[in-house]
């Protein structure tokens, strides 16, 4: 019979983990996503095996879900008649604290920016959230 450890302990969740954008801790945050990728594809030359491999483009991700509360909030700090995606890019910091340990690890999400807001409701729901698909330069991963 195979003996299986637990020797990760408690692991981290979404209450240890803080999102930061525009200086403030995002309380009004429902979802987060993030992610970078490179493409790549072997190359062919003679015989039908590869010769080599190529690495096409960079491609950070980014989105995130926020209440329209938190929408309103960060309307409010802006100049009037200034829109989400008028605001310049700005660095997101992502930390996720280990629950038992304490440890933390810190992403940063470069020159983020919002492409644009929109407002859905639907019935019989308790809150308004909108999900924003943004732009980014890049990813620091766990520092």
């Amino acid at each position: 019979m195979a003996n299986i450890t637990n020797y990760l302990g408690k692991l981290t969740g979404w209450n240890q983990t803080t999102f930061n954008l525009y200086g403030r801790d995002v309380v009004g945050i429902d979802e987060f996503e993030y992610s970078d990728s490179s493409k790549k594809d072997n190359a062919y030359g003679a015989g039908a095996m590869p010769v080599g491999w190529i690495e096409g483009n960079y491609e950070p991700k980014l989105s995130m879900s926020l209440y329209v509360e938190e929408e309103q909030a960060i309307q409010r700090t802006l100049p009037p008649g200034k829109r989400f995606q008028d605001i310049a890019p700005s660095d997101i910091v992502v930390q996720y604290a280990h629950p038992e340990t304490g440890i933390i690890v810190t992403d940063i999400i470069h020159n983020a920016q919002f492409t644009g807001r929109s407002k859905t409701g639907k019935n019989n729901e308790g809150k308004m959230v909108h999900k924003h698909e943004m732009l980014c330069s890049h990813i620091t991963w766990g520092i």
